[in-house]
């Protein structure tokens, strides 16, 4: 039989069984000291989210795991992304970790199992694409990540036949085989009370929530700049969407979620994140975009813009009306209201408008009532949601504690009406086919009111038309 040479990568055969390859790829390393990047203040933050979730299910042990980039195609992964829930427990963003707090009188120990790096010398090294340091370059070692967050750290293989685990409460990151191993079955419970848990942010959260908007309003602007590009040079909506893309990576994290950039007959499309079309000079630019700190918060902002600067009457007469709503379900956010205040709010100024236009088969009460809701044939979603590490945060929690709770200080949420007519929708006038308007603010519920945190850009058709035209402008410099 014929002797196979050596495959150009690390298999068939392996290169670890190749003796010379062996001896010749462990020598001759210096060290390469890395940092664990841990955002300032998260060790601290995540120190005392512990102990929220410790006195919230007292004498229960709990495991939380960051989860595992998923398989994009073949042997290759998407960027790996830890799981919030695990994110806000540890302030830790590595791949493979997995969180063990044991109970204790009066509180919870907490070790962090994390895979370690592959250094020179060992096989992995070399034959280990998702931790051997030749492929991923050099990496944090367990002391490092232990000093930057203030925990016990020891490697993922420790759990390895652990025991003392039984009846521990499991999030639904933690993996089927360290379930197996462990005995253990996911919690829905724990779900539950992380999410309730997560609704109202502390200092650092709001800290960091406020960087997320700022952040996400600059990158507003970078896209607005483009728009006389994508027009003339036939990029279109996909040239908007990687310029915010480019923004979010730059600046933060990345994008907190795909972003929407829809012209035309695309802005009433709810999710339009395929953003393969042309963006047209006269019509009007829906973008919903978001920047994700490094910390893992994201921003969630919307605004419709008319690509030449001015809008079409037309476009402005719905842009007014989902102004109105918009401001309508911004007067109901305050401590002590009702979460679904806004959304009731604004949906009566909606419906009050569609049958103004004639756009209503039934009275206003009638659409209002729940055995009605004609008007949301033009606004199916809903208008708000909670925010945070997640664009839909909080999203496990009961109705009880999300839906049907009053409104509390440190509350982030987002209020996005909007109004959506398609570009093949009967049911409307011709000159209203095809546009789609939305309006979001990221908002903060402080101890007296509310604060609008992306309040820089403005929501009035005269702010909006001023401020795309100084962009346009900027542009032409």
């Amino acid at each position: 039989m014929t002797e196979r040479p050596p495959y150009a990568g690390t298999r068939y055969p392996r290169l670890a069984d190749i003796p010379a390859f062996t001896e010749r790829i462990a020598e001759g390393w210096g060290e390469e000291a890395v940092p664990a990047a841990v955002v300032p203040g998260a060790a601290e933050a995540a120190a005392a989210h512990r102990r929220r979730l410790g006195e919230r299910v007292p004498g229960k042990a709990i495991v939380v795991a960051s989860g595992t980039a998923p398989v994009r195609n073949d042997d290759c992964e998407y960027l790996f992304r830890a799981d919030s829930d695990f994110a806000w427990l540890t302030g830790c963003a590595a791949e493979g970790a997995v969180l063990v707090m044991t109970p204790r009188p009066g509180g919870h120990d907490a070790r962090l199992h994390l895979p370690a790096p592959f250094r020179p010398g060992e096989t992995g090294f070399f034959a280990n694409a998702a931790h051997g340091e030749l492929w991923v370059g050099a990496s944090p070692g367990l002391k490092s990540w232990s000093e930057a967050l203030q925990i016990q750290v020891e490697p993922v293989t420790a759990l390895d036949g652990a025991t003392g685990l039984t009846g521990a409460l499991a999030s639904r990151s933690v993996p089927e085989a360290l379930l197996a191993s462990l005995g253990l079955e996911r919690s829905e419970a724990l779900g539950r009370h992380l999410s309730t848990l997560r609704m109202v942010k502390d200092a650092w959260e709001i800290e960091q929530m406020r960087l997320a908007v700022d952040t996400t309003v600059d990158g507003f602007a970078a896209v607005a700049r483009e728009v006389p590009r994508a027009v003339a040079e036939g990029l279109g909506e996909r040239w908007l969407q990687g310029t915010f893309d480019r923004h979010a990576r730059t600046f933060g994290n990345g994008p907190g979620y795909a972003t929407i950039v829809g012209s035309g007959h695309h802005a009433p499309v709810l999710h339009w994140v395929r953003c393969d079309g042309p963006v047209l000079p006269e019509a009007a630019l829906l973008l919903d975009m978001g920047v994700e700190t490094r910390s893992l918060y994201t921003a969630d902002v919307t605004r419709t813009l008319p690509a030449d600067g001015t809008f079409g009457p037309r476009q402005r007469d719905v842009h007014d009306l989902v102004e109105r709503a918009h401001r309508a379900g911004l007067a109901q956010i305050r401590p002590g209201t009702a979460y679904l205040d806004f959304h009731f709010a604004a949906m009566e100024v909606v419906a009050q408008g569609l049958h103004d236009w004639g756009l209503l088969p039934v009275s206003v009460d009638e659409a209002l009532s729940p055995k009605g809701q004609q008007h949301r044939r033009y606004l199916a979603c809903g208008i708000g949601h909670h925010l945070g590490l997640d664009v839909h945060d909080c999203s496990q929690s009961e109705y009880e504690d999300y839906m049907g709770a009053d409104l509390e200080a440190g509350v982030v949420m987002t209020v996005e009406p909007g109004l959506y007519f398609h570009a093949n929708d009967l049911t409307v006038p011709p000159e209203l086919r095809g546009i789609g308007v939305r309006l979001e603010d990221d908002v903060l519920v402080t101890a007296d009111g509310a604060e609008v945190l992306s309040a820089a850009l403005p929501i009035d058709a005269d702010g909006v038309e001023a401020w795309t035209r100084a962009r346009l402008a900027e542009a032409g410099r």
